[in-house]
């Protein structure tokens, strides 16, 4: 599916993507840890493009390996216009897997954010900048510290959740969801309506309605809200 494709995952939220996902079976989605730097930044929706570090190992972490075909700097250069950067850090949340240089030469390869279980440096040159970040801290060293790069293009684990290259993630101010490539065309065919129909019974609340028999959905507050829409 192109990037434009997924543009309407944009006016879709990572709760209601969730939810549809829960509908369908598939519970596992949300990333534990990855959360925006900046809480401004928009919702971004994309396709994964996986980077994968595994502990930190001395002699295959050293300054030389970031000039290495497996590293962070390596992959950059390879993420197309329009991917979102999932870099499994296996939590480790006191390695840097990105600072503001890094941040910068996606931004200017056109890539839509980056979502990570580590850790971020150089926080204020990032948001300076102004490419979404979502990490699980913000911390000084570099990702040598603690992690070391191995590949690319792989079926990684991030925040405790499996990720397959293409997936396609959506991020914003509740965190990181991933959609598996299968499920894609349906969450985009009934979010919106999800939206629409939670919209409509959040109304009803501020008016005073009672939970009960308007939400979760019920045949009844179904029925009225076609109703209403029909109006």
């Amino acid at each position: 599916m192109t990037v434009d494709a997924l543009k309407p995952l944009l006016d879709i939220s990572t709760a209601t993507i969730a939810t549809l996902l829960f509908k369908r079976g598939i519970r596992n989605v949300a990333l534990r840890g990855p959360m925006p730097i900046d809480s401004g930044q928009g919702r971004i929706a994309g396709p994964a493009f996986t980077v994968r570090f595994v502990p930190v190992r001395e002699d295959l972490a050293t300054p030389e390996s970031l000039s290495s075909g497996t590293s962070m700097q390596q992959a950059i250069e390879a993420m197309p216009e329009g991917a979102i950067a999932v870099v499994d850090g296996r939590g480790v949340a006191d390695a840097g897997v990105i600072g503001d240089i890094f941040a910068e030469r996606m931004l200017r390869r056109g890539v839509a954010g980056l979502v990570t279980d580590a850790g971020a440096r150089d926080v204020a040159g990032i948001l300076d900048g102004g490419l979404p970040v979502w990490c699980a801290a913000a911390t000084p060293p570099l990702s040598i510290a603690g992690l070391t790069s191995v590949g690319r293009q792989e079926i990684i684990g991030c925040g405790g959740v499996a990720v397959v290259p293409d997936d396609v993630i959506v991020a914003d101010k509740d965190g990181a969801v991933v959609i598996p490539a299968a499920f894609v065309t349906e969450v985009i065919r009934d979010g919106a309506e999800l939206e629409r129909f939670e919209a409509w019974v959040l109304d009803k609340v501020r008016e005073g309605a009672g939970l009960s028999g308007l939400y979760p959905a019920t045949e009844e507050s179904k029925a009225a809200y076609a109703a209403e829409k029909e109006k």
